[in-house]
């Protein structure tokens, strides 16, 4: 009896595989081309190709047929007095403008960052706004105070009783420098107060404690660690000024001609275009050049 029942029991159950769990949808990373390639193509679309029809437009001269190229435009513009002019006019503003900018933003940083006096502070914040402000803002504020019928001339009629007053000098390049200069300072003032907020004053303490004067301490302590900064921001005030097209024009100086107010004469006024196209090509190449000059000078500086 044992024999048959255990012939007839039923053999156990084998252990049931566990299931399989469904495998979760895996999703396709896009190649990191497909992710640069709409950037690159807004600024293609928006920046390079009107850049390149400015190149070919400045070998393309007027009497040639469409599709010709020549240096001729180059050759007649090179060869211009305008041009002339206008490179020297644009270099000695830009050269002069930075300088001015350098001497007039290290004293007043020195001034805001180490002498006390009531709304530092406010004035050191005011540069981070006045940075925002437009150019032809500055100009237009100049204008008020020293262009022909200004607060200075009238003053000075009001006063003398003179017909004229003898502030003039906004419509020649002194007053495209004036303004320059006015409006770019900050630009100078804004690396060097960074500069100055790293200084480590114990520095300045041992120094004066040794019996260094405060011309001394600028001059050895305080300017060695200012000249990265004072190089970075004298570098982008000088791209800014080969630039600069609104102070020139609302300033009134017709007789400052910078490669700008060139292109726009040539292009607006003279509908020269091959031209404008040279010119405004010089200008790109000359700012391109500084702008590497100043992308080297603040990887250095650590700006």
């Amino acid at each position: 009896m044992a024999s048959t029942a255990t012939l007839h029991r039923k053999p156990p159950h084998p252990p049931s595989a566990p299931s399989a769990t469904p495998a979760a949808p895996r999703h396709t990373a896009l190649p990191t081309w497909a992710w640069t390639l709409p950037p690159v193509l807004v600024l293609a679309l928006g920046f390079l190709y009107p850049l390149a029809l400015v190149v070919r437009q400045s070998f393309t001269p007027e009497s040639l047929d469409e599709g010709g190229a020549s240096l001729a435009p180059y050759a007649e513009v090179f060869a211009s007095a305008a041009f002339h002019t206008a490179l020297t006019t644009t270099v000695w503003l830009a050269v002069g403008a930075t300088v001015g900018c350098l001497v007039l933003g290290f004293a007043l940083a020195l001034v805001i960052a180490f002498v006390p006096f009531p709304g530092g502070k406010a004035v050191a914040r005011f540069i981070d706004v006045f940075l925002s402000f437009p150019s032809f803002l500055i100009t237009l504020a100049l204008l008020f105070i020293y262009g022909s019928v200004g607060m200075a001339n009238g003053a000075w009629t009001g006063v003398t009783g003179a017909a004229e007053g003898p502030f003039h000098f906004l419509t020649t390049p002194w007053g495209v420098l004036l303004a320059e200069i006015t409006y770019f300072t900050p630009f100078v003032m804004r690396p060097l107060l960074a500069a100055f907020s790293q200084l480590d004053t114990a520095q300045l303490e041992v120094a004066s404690s040794l019996g260094a004067g405060p011309l001394r301490i600028v001059r050895q302590v305080i300017l060695p660690e200012a000249l990265p900064a004072l190089a970075a921001g004298g570098s982008l005030v000088l791209v800014l000024c080969l630039n600069e097209f609104g102070i020139v024009l609302f300033t009134g100086a017709k007789g400052v001609t910078t490669l700008p107010t060139l292109v726009y004469s040539k292009a607006i006024l003279e509908s020269d275009y091959p031209a404008a196209c040279v010119v405004a090509v010089v200008n790109v190449v000359l700012s391109v050049g500084l702008y590497s000059l100043y992308r080297v000078v603040s990887r250095r500086a650590g700006a």
